[in-house]
């Protein structure tokens, strides 16, 4: 079955109204596209928990700083709706245009399909203005103890972005249950600590993250990392998975255990952005090894950027 495809918020909205006056309910499963089986294991989860399932394609200007890869960012929306055709069970694609009206804040060039279509982004459609009768926004959501540390370091911008776009999906889509993947861990803290604090009505769930079968997380970067680039990022998970068999074999120093993470992936031509072990809950550094723990990572390859991460709860 081919999922139903909105462009606007009303449209959206109201379609999501529909469904729940009949007493169904409604999962959300945000994504920037590129869709890899890491997305459509999301979606499996939603399907588990709600009736209906609406899969979001936006890919988020406000989460790019002015330096970062918003212009290359990957986007194949033709392909993306194959791949949602062919598991089934997605009743809607909400396919917004902009969101939320940067101005020029963000040093963002607004292009449409006729200028941009070089890097695979031919097929992201237009990304004029497109916000219905608003006038340029000034509202940021702000989680603002979670979003300091780890990504929030390189990234200052981010989280404001992701909070603020994922807040007004929650509001137009109005669903029941949304989930996240645990492969950007701290972006899931900081949406499951927005919902507590704004009082949503929203169950989010934070679904497994999914590997390839050599281990390299997925990611929709993936695509640009060269086939060197590419073996060398599986210095990554192991370097993680040593570092989860180091703690269960009894490794308590924080140091060491983050240092030898440091060693391996540098060795493989990586650039270490950050290593940190931090408490699952507050994202805060621990003084030890402990139950409970996660170990985050972020190293550039070449120019593609990645994370991954490894909890620790049984020691």
């Amino acid at each position: 079955m081919e999922p139903k495809i909105i462009k606007t918020k009303d449209e959206m909205r109201a379609w999501s109204r529909s469904i729940r006056s009949q007493g169904k309910t409604i999962g959300l499963v945000p994504t920037m596209g590129c869709l890899h089986h890491g997305h459509l294991s999301l979606i499996t989860q939603a399907q588990k928990h709600t009736h209906h399932v609406v899969v979001s394609i936006y890919v988020n200007p406000g989460q790019f700083a002015v330096t970062e890869d918003l212009s290359t960012y990957p986007s194949d929306f033709h392909g993306d709706i194959q791949k949602l055709k062919s598991i089934g069970g997605v009743d809607v694609v909400f396919n917004p245009h902009d969101l939320y009206d940067y101005g020029d804040r963000l040093g963002i060039k607004r292009t449409t399909d006729n200028n941009n279509n070089n890097n695979n982004n031919n097929n992201r459609g237009e990304t004029v203005s497109c916000l219905e009768g608003e006038t340029k926004h000034e509202t940021w959501v702000r989680v603002e103890g979670l979003e300091k540390g780890l990504c929030g370091k390189s990234r200052p911008v981010f989280f404001r972005g992701v909070a603020t776009v994922v807040a007004k999906l929650f509001n137009i889509v109005e669903p029941d249950v949304a989930v996240f993947g645990k492969k950007d861990y701290q972006q899931w803290r900081v949406i499951l600590r927005m919902v507590l604090d704004l009082d949503f009505a929203v169950k989010v769930i934070g679904s497994e993250l999914t590997r390839e079968e050599d281990g390299l997380a997925m990611s929709s970067r993936n695509v640009h990392l060269s086939p060197q680039e590419r073996e060398q990022a599986l210095s990554i998970s192991r370097a993680l998975f040593e570092a989860k068999s180091a703690a269960y074999k009894g490794e308590k120093i924080v140091g060491d255990l983050r240092q030898s993470v440091i060693e391996s992936i540098e060795a493989a031509g990586g650039k270490i952005d950050y290593v940190e072990i931090v408490d699952q809950e507050s994202l805060e550094t621990v003084e030890e090894i402990k139950n409970g723990v996660v170990v985050c990572v972020a190293a550039w390859f070449g120019k593609v950027r990645l994370i991954d991460n490894m909890e620790i709860d049984v020691l």
